[in-house]
């Protein structure tokens, strides 16, 4: 059996656990609020941006614009969004295996494979497994439009360039506190997808600007706001998983810390007969 000391040193370090489990929970809760708002109010816009899109760009050739050429597949890229802290489940892990596996059920019809990451995780993760073209992770601390925007910038003139020919965006969307979907979504090159049904026609606009001078201001636009809204939308996760597993570990160590108590307690009743019947025992021999 543990001494009473080592017992007692154990509840004091499951105490401090818990204290620090606690206070991450409530901070992530707090932080949740804001990051989910974010959310909510960046969806319409973006879903809406790309109803417009898919309208003005259904009727369109593939090279009614250089970001919706389909051109003969040689280089890949992954941009994978992650968190820059971990303590949050399998948050990180689980969406950097689903681009693991993304990459090995691809990677015979790439010459060119490379993963751009955004966040620290991401880039520990596929650093040693397969060629970072780049790396991000102030991106995430604190998102803003604009770097999201600077992030879309490079991915647009890196497609522009020929230095890769497809352009697949993986992260975590967030559905609720306790759930995350792990999410694909092709960035390059633009594909339009009508909103109308097979049998219906599109309505005809008259543009002024004229379309083509539309489609180069909005399909730019396009890849910024869904970058933007990836971003928020791993960022709302976060904080979701990390308060749902520290919520977890609080549990864990107030339950931990009744069974070391009850442990501590039968050990010092147990050293307190034994004290008792060798004075017992020392005294009946005195008296013999």
């Amino acid at each position: 059996m543990a001494s009473l000391k080592s017992i007692k040193k154990r509840i004091v370090s499951v105490k401090n656990t818990y204290q620090i489990t606690k206070a991450m929970k409530m901070v992530s809760a707090a932080k949740l609020r804001r990051a989910q708002e974010n959310v909510v109010a960046a969806r319409p816009y973006a879903d809406k941006l790309r109803e417009v899109l898919d309208i003005q760009a259904a009727c369109l050739s593939e090279d009614a614009h250089p970001l919706m050429e389909h051109r003969q597949a040689k280089g890949l890229l992954l941009v994978v969004i992650t968190a820059d802290r971990g303590l949050c489940g399998a948050f990180n892990s689980n969406l950097c295996k689903a681009g693991e596996r993304f990459l090995q059920e691809n990677g015979d019809e790439y010459e060119r494979i490379h993963v751009l990451t955004v966040g620290r995780k991401g880039y520990e993760y596929f650093k040693n497994r397969c060629k970072i073209y780049k790396n991000y992770t102030d991106i995430i601390s604190s998102p803003t439009y604009a770097r999201a925007a600077f992030l879309a910038q490079e991915v647009i003139r890196g497609f522009q360039v020929g230095t890769y020919d497809r352009v697949e965006l993986l992260y975590n969307s967030f559905r609720s506190v306790m759930t995350q979907d792990i999410t694909f979504q092709q960035l390059l090159p633009v594909v339009a997808v009508c909103p109308l049904p097979d049998d219906e026609n599109p309505p005809e606009f008259i543009y002024e600007p004229s379309r083509n001078e539309l489609l180069a201001e909005i399909l730019p636009k396009n890849i910024e706001v869904q970058l933007f809204r990836s971003v928020l939308e791993s960022v709302a996760g976060e904080h979701g998983a990390r308060m749902t597993a520290m919520d977890s570990a609080t549990k864990n160590a107030t339950e931990m810390i009744g069974k070391l108590t009850l442990q501590y307690n039968r050990a010092r009743q147990a050293a307190i007969t034994t004290e008792l019947m060798e004075i017992i025992s020392g005294s009946e021999s005195i008296k013999g």
